[in-house]
Protein backbone atom coordinates (compact mmCIF):
# COMPACT_ATOMS: atom_id res chain seq x y z
CA UNK A 1 0.00 0.00 0.00
CA UNK A 2 1.13 3.53 -0.75
CA UNK A 3 -0.23 6.83 0.54
CA UNK A 4 -0.21 10.13 -1.35
CA UNK A 5 0.35 13.45 0.40
CA UNK A 6 -0.87 16.67 -1.21
CA UNK A 7 -0.14 20.33 -0.45
CA UNK A 8 -3.01 22.13 -2.21
CA UNK A 9 -2.37 25.75 -3.09
CA UNK A 10 -4.07 28.37 -5.23
CA UNK A 11 -1.97 27.56 -8.32
CA UNK A 12 0.06 24.50 -7.36
CA UNK A 13 -0.31 21.09 -5.76
CA UNK A 14 2.80 19.59 -4.17
CA UNK A 15 2.81 15.78 -4.36
CA UNK A 16 4.55 13.23 -2.14
CA UNK A 17 4.18 9.43 -2.12
CA UNK A 18 5.03 7.01 0.67
CA UNK A 19 7.26 4.00 0.25
CA UNK A 20 5.50 0.61 0.11
CA UNK A 21 5.90 0.10 3.88
CA UNK A 22 4.39 3.54 4.62
CA UNK A 23 7.43 4.60 6.62
CA UNK A 24 8.82 7.49 4.57
CA UNK A 25 7.49 10.17 2.25
CA UNK A 26 9.24 11.10 -0.99
CA UNK A 27 8.52 14.25 -2.98
CA UNK A 28 7.39 13.51 -6.53
CA UNK A 29 6.38 16.72 -8.28
CA UNK A 30 4.55 20.01 -8.25
CA UNK A 31 1.44 20.18 -10.40
CA UNK A 32 1.00 23.74 -11.68
CA UNK A 33 -2.05 25.42 -13.15
CA UNK A 34 -2.69 28.87 -14.58
CA UNK A 35 -5.78 29.66 -12.51
CA UNK A 36 -7.12 28.52 -9.15
CA UNK A 37 -10.39 27.17 -10.57
CA UNK A 38 -8.84 25.20 -13.46
CA UNK A 39 -8.65 21.82 -11.73
CA UNK A 40 -9.49 19.31 -14.47
CA UNK A 41 -5.87 18.71 -15.54
CA UNK A 42 -4.69 18.78 -11.93
CA UNK A 43 -7.18 16.07 -10.96
CA UNK A 44 -6.30 14.02 -14.07
CA UNK A 45 -2.58 14.16 -13.15
CA UNK A 46 -3.33 13.11 -9.56
CA UNK A 47 -5.32 10.14 -10.92
CA UNK A 48 -2.35 9.16 -13.14
CA UNK A 49 -0.02 9.22 -10.13
CA UNK A 50 -2.50 7.16 -8.08
CA UNK A 51 -2.49 4.46 -10.78
CA UNK A 52 1.27 4.65 -11.33
CA UNK A 53 2.13 4.20 -7.64
CA UNK A 54 -0.82 2.08 -6.49
CA UNK A 55 -2.00 4.71 -4.00
CA UNK A 56 -4.80 3.58 -1.67
CA UNK A 57 -5.19 6.66 0.56
CA UNK A 58 -4.70 10.41 0.16
CA UNK A 59 -3.57 12.80 2.90
CA UNK A 60 -4.46 16.40 2.08
CA UNK A 61 -2.96 19.33 3.93
CA UNK A 62 -5.55 21.26 5.94
CA UNK A 63 -4.38 24.88 6.34
CA UNK A 64 -6.14 25.91 9.54
CA UNK A 65 -5.48 29.34 10.97
CA UNK A 66 -3.03 29.52 13.86
CA UNK A 67 -5.97 29.96 16.27
CA UNK A 68 -7.43 26.66 14.98
CA UNK A 69 -10.24 28.32 12.99
CA UNK A 70 -11.08 27.48 9.39
CA UNK A 71 -10.49 30.29 6.90
CA UNK A 72 -10.94 30.69 3.16
CA UNK A 73 -7.94 28.53 2.19
CA UNK A 74 -9.11 25.69 4.48
CA UNK A 75 -12.62 25.90 2.97
CA UNK A 76 -11.10 25.52 -0.50
CA UNK A 77 -9.14 22.51 0.74
CA UNK A 78 -12.35 20.90 2.01
CA UNK A 79 -13.94 21.46 -1.43
CA UNK A 80 -10.85 19.90 -3.04
CA UNK A 81 -11.16 16.94 -0.65
CA UNK A 82 -14.71 16.31 -1.89
CA UNK A 83 -13.58 16.54 -5.53
CA UNK A 84 -10.75 14.08 -4.90
CA UNK A 85 -13.02 11.59 -3.15
CA UNK A 86 -15.58 11.75 -5.98
CA UNK A 87 -12.96 11.49 -8.76
CA UNK A 88 -10.74 8.81 -7.23
CA UNK A 89 -13.06 6.82 -4.97
CA UNK A 90 -10.31 6.93 -2.31
CA UNK A 91 -10.54 8.19 1.25
CA UNK A 92 -8.97 11.61 1.71
CA UNK A 93 -7.69 12.37 5.22
CA UNK A 94 -7.36 16.04 6.15
CA UNK A 95 -4.07 16.68 7.98
CA UNK A 96 -3.17 19.87 9.87
CA UNK A 97 -0.50 21.55 7.79
CA UNK A 98 0.13 24.67 9.84
CA UNK A 99 3.71 25.84 9.41
CA UNK A 100 4.67 23.14 6.85
CA UNK A 101 5.44 25.80 4.22
CA UNK A 102 7.50 27.72 6.78
CA UNK A 103 9.33 24.51 7.67
CA UNK A 104 9.87 23.71 3.97
CA UNK A 105 11.30 27.18 3.31
CA UNK A 106 13.60 26.91 6.34
CA UNK A 107 14.84 23.49 5.21
CA UNK A 108 15.56 24.78 1.71
CA UNK A 109 17.33 27.84 3.12
CA UNK A 110 19.45 25.68 5.44
CA UNK A 111 20.27 23.44 2.48
CA UNK A 112 21.67 26.42 0.60
CA UNK A 113 18.92 26.71 -2.02
CA UNK A 114 18.87 30.30 -3.28
CA UNK A 115 15.79 32.38 -2.44
CA UNK A 116 14.80 32.77 -6.11
CA UNK A 117 14.92 28.97 -6.60
CA UNK A 118 13.00 27.91 -3.47
CA UNK A 119 9.61 28.34 -5.15
CA UNK A 120 10.48 25.43 -7.44
CA UNK A 121 10.62 23.06 -4.48
CA UNK A 122 8.67 24.45 -1.52
CA UNK A 123 5.24 22.96 -2.34
CA UNK A 124 6.69 19.52 -3.00
CA UNK A 125 8.67 19.63 0.24
CA UNK A 126 5.57 20.84 2.13
CA UNK A 127 3.72 17.77 0.75
CA UNK A 128 6.54 15.59 2.09
CA UNK A 129 6.20 17.18 5.56
CA UNK A 130 2.40 16.72 5.49
CA UNK A 131 2.66 13.06 4.51
CA UNK A 132 5.57 12.31 6.85
CA UNK A 133 3.66 13.85 9.76
CA UNK A 134 0.72 11.58 9.00
CA UNK A 135 2.94 8.49 8.60
CA UNK A 136 4.76 9.20 11.88
CA UNK A 137 1.49 9.70 13.79
CA UNK A 138 0.06 6.52 12.27
CA UNK A 139 3.21 4.62 13.23
CA UNK A 140 2.97 5.87 16.85
CA UNK A 141 -0.68 4.80 17.08
CA UNK A 142 0.10 1.39 15.55
CA UNK A 143 3.00 0.99 18.00
CA UNK A 144 0.78 1.80 20.97
CA UNK A 145 -1.80 -0.74 19.82
CA UNK A 146 0.63 -3.58 19.24
CA UNK A 147 1.36 -6.14 21.93
CA UNK A 148 4.97 -6.85 22.83
CA UNK A 149 5.66 -10.55 23.21
CA UNK A 150 9.33 -10.84 23.98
Amino acid sequence: MRIMGLDYGSKTVGVAISDALCLTAQGKEIIRRKSENKLRQTLARIEELIREYGVELIVLGFPKNMNNTIGDRAEKSLEFQEMLQRRTGLSVVMWDERLTTVEANRTLMESGVRRENRGQYVDQLAAVFILQGYLDARSRIDGENSVYSG
